[in-house]
């Protein structure tokens, strides 16, 4: 056999392609349905709201007439929120304590505001937003209270 046929022959190149599309089709193909079959394509959809909030924190002694220092929460923009859906979180030496003067209605929408009380210096406060399929928790807003 001399080097120029080897050169110029072409009988190979269209099984291999057929075997590369094939094994291509293949896997592509059990990705999807072992997505499916795993339920990983029902929380597709489940990715936290984008929402804006601002955290205004106060020193003078409560709110309202309240014992400790506070944080006032709004609602600056964004997607419209269910409060059954949020938390609000601390991580302080005293659970933060809801003010009853204050509320987020069951939908949380932009200018809305919520104080909550017991703030220590340094604490770091986050609302977290739970998927209301469950499972899944995200924190969408985090601010931390002056020293």
């Amino acid at each position: 056999m001399q080097l120029k046929d080897l050169l110029t022959e072409d009988r190979a190149v269209s099984p291999v392609i057929g075997v590369i599309l094939m094994v291509a089709i293949t896997v592509i193909l059990a990705a999807v349905i072992g997505t499916f079959v795993l339920g990983l394509g029902d929380q597709v959809d489940e990715n936290a709201p984008q929402a804006s909030f601002s955290f205004e924190f106060a020193d003078n002694g409560g709110f309202d007439g309240g014992t400790g220092d506070y944080v006032n929460i709004t609602h600056d923009g964004g997607e419209t929120l269910d409060n059954s859906t949020l938390e609000v979180q601390g991580d302080g030496s005293t659970d933060l304590s809801y003010v009853s003067d204050s509320t987020w209605d069951d939908a949380v929408d932009s200018g809305d505001q919520i104080v909550y009380e017991n703030v220590d210096s340094g604490e770091t406060v986050r609302i977290v937003w739970t998927s209301p399929n469950g499972g899944s928790t995200n924190t969408i807003a985090r601010s931390t209270a002056p020293q």
